[in-house]
């Protein structure tokens, strides 16, 4: 199971336990940060199973955490923190007056950082073109976050038991020319000379 499909089970989870607990508002997050702890891969024809539940919360964030379990014993763990956004104007805002109510007891009062930890890309490093797809775009015509994941795996040694730690600073809009650095286990996507995404292999998180 490739990590761009993985992400989209986790996109497609995630709005799905959203939109049943706190209706329309759901549609206004998006994510920050995932962390995906890949113990075995699932392969070709193995039944999934997903469970996920709100794990930790900030101001104007929260935390996802989503089980992937197979049938064939294929098993991801995936921590994703999600930001809050206001759709008219792209920033953050306070989480839903409902939130606490519908996720409280999960969260647990566990607090969680959106703060970004990479580095940026090194200097001298050459970057390899990473030509854009017109289904690589969504409704909102930015990249998709699962698309990220493809060019993770494109680029990085990914063999299981493997965490791999995936931070998004901004959105890739149609017309830009995005090129992938990668610089041993650490990979950087820049897009009209600014970084939009970063990852890295997380030896520490296995």
């Amino acid at each position: 199971m490739r990590l761009d499909a993985v992400a989209r089970h986790l996109q497609d989870i995630a709005h799905d336990d959203g939109i049943d607990a706190i209706g329309d508002e759901a549609t206004a997050w998006v994510v920050r940060r995932t962390t995906l702890h890949v113990e075995q891969f699932p392969v070709f024809r193995e039944s999934l199973k997903l469970s996920t539940w709100a794990s930790g919360a900030g101001s104007r964030w929260a935390e996802r955490r989503t089980s992937i379990t197979g049938s064939g014993g294929g098993s991801i763990e995936v921590t994703a923190v999600w930001v809050h956004v206001d759709l008219a104007t792209g920033r953050p805002k306070v989480l839903p007056a409902d939130f606490d109510r519908l996720y409280g007891e999960a969260v647990g009062g566990r607090t969680v950082s959106a703060r970004l930890t990479h580095d940026g890309p090194p200097e001298g490093v050459a970057g390899v073109p990473w030509p854009l797809r017109f289904s690589d775009f969504d409704v909102l015509g930015h990249v998709n976050n699962a698309v990220y994941w493809a060019v993770v795996e494109e680029h990085l040694d990914l063999i299981a038991p493997v965490a791999v730690v995936l931070e998004f600073r901004g959105g890739i809009d149609r017309g830009q020319a995005p090129e992938v650095v990668v610089q041993g286990d650490r990979l950087w996507m820049v897009a009209s000379g600014a970084v939009a995404a970063t990852a890295r292999i997380n030896a520490e998180g296995l």
